[in-house]
């Protein structure tokens, strides 16, 4: 072997070993939003159970009678089932993301597409406990007030109820799709980003 060719094994030999390196500085760049996740993770975790304790109180603080209070219970655990569901999902996949091997692109596009996954059923389980939320307003508004509700009903047009209930849920939308970005949406699109570049580089 000449010396030229010694000399562009050496050179093909270092041209490999910066691809790896810009690799991997991409890799643990991706470790700081994952970092954050988790983190923002383990919050809402603990302030969601200590949001079910206190919703817990809810009729003994506010003084209800005793259907009212049965009533309430009885949302109150269709939601807490649906609440119970969601955190087994959620706890399984914060446990998973502590497992995995933070070196490959394939580890992180898992953490991607599971975060994704979890940040749709924590939108779906907001709704679920938004909507449980509406419909025991109204029951309340019917046994408790239901005089004083017969007679705002007599006044409202059909039309401005169907309107109001339209932009309700609108607002609760809005409200659930910013919460979810603010809070992970944003970090996961990190995660994303560099995910594509080591595809493109690739």
């Amino acid at each position: 072997m000449n010396f030229d060719d010694i000399k562009n094994d050496w050179g093909a030999d270092g041209i490999e070993d910066t691809a790896i390196s810009v690799d991997m500085l991409k890799i643990k760049q991706a470790r700081t939003p994952v970092d954050i996740i988790r983190r923002k993770m383990k919050h809402e975790f603990n302030y969601q159970i200590i949001a079910l304790v206190l919703m817990a109180a809810i009729p003994y603080l506010f003084g209800f009678a005793a259907i009212m209070t049965t009533v309430y219970l009885t949302f109150y655990a269709v939601i807490c089932g649906f609440t119970a569901y969601y955190f087994f999902k959620f706890y399984r996949f914060y446990k998973n993301s502590y497992d995995m091997t933070m070196d490959s692109r394939k580890s992180i596009l898992w953490f991607f597409y599971e975060m994704k996954l979890n940040i749709e059923l924590y939108k779906a389980l907001t709704y679920i406990i938004a909507f449980i939320g509406l419909a025991f307003i109204a029951v309340y508004l019917f046994i408790e007030r239901s005089t004083v509700f017969a007679r705002i009903l007599t006044k409202l047009s059909p039309v401005y109820l169907i309107l109001n209930c339209f932009i309700s849920i609108l607002v609760i939308g809005a409200i659930t799709e910013m919460w979810a970005w603010f809070y992970y949406g944003r970090y996961l699109n990190r995660v994303k980003k560099i995910v594509d570049e080591l595809d493109y580089e690739n």
